[in-house]
């Protein structure tokens, strides 16, 4: 008698194209995002009370408030496929929060994005696209970019054409 594993065979390939785009980690976020904006925010969030990076994040989206979560799955070393937090600039430039000599420098953002959903400072709209909550639009225009300015530093900033 043969079994028929071709039920078995597509649902392991549809998880194992969702682990390669990083589908439980987006929709642990969504889900953090989600759950604050069904509870409502229960009071004003204090900027001391974020970590740097997730003031930097704040800061860099504080014109435009768009942030992906997105990996490049075809780079060549595992550092540089790791999940990262990416800040549209304006409508064609973004800078990315990754550093794929220091693999720490993008884990420490994701878990500043990670923050930012926690506390209801962001919205997640589909796939890997969130955006900046009210509240944190104006929380992020009252940051100093003196403040953030090492953190800054250590983004990589792209154009349109790059």
């Amino acid at each position: 008698m043969a079994v028929n594993l071709n039920p078995v065979d597509n649902y392991l390939h549809g998880s194992w194209e969702a682990l390669g785009n990083g589908a439980p980690m987006l929709v642990a976020l969504a889900q953090l995002c989600s759950e604050r904006w069904v509870r409502g925010q229960p009071g004003s969030v204090d900027l001391s009370s974020l970590c740097g990076e997730a003031q930097a994040i704040l800061f860099a989206a504080r014109g435009r408030g768009i942030v992906e979560i997105k990996a490049v799955n075809s780079a060549f070393d595992a550092a540089a496929r790791l999940l990262a937090v990416y800040v549209e600039l304006d409508d064609e430039h973004t800078i990315a929060f990754r550093d794929s000599k220091n693999p720490e420098v993008t884990v420490r953002f994701l878990d500043g994005f990670r923050e930012l959903c926690e506390k209801g400072l962001m919205l997640h709209h589909i796939y890997r696209d969130f955006s900046l909550a009210p509240s944190a639009i104006e929380l992020a225009r009252t940051i100093d970019r003196e403040q953030v300015q090492d953190l800054l530093d250590k983004a990589t900033e792209f154009g349109l054409h790059d």
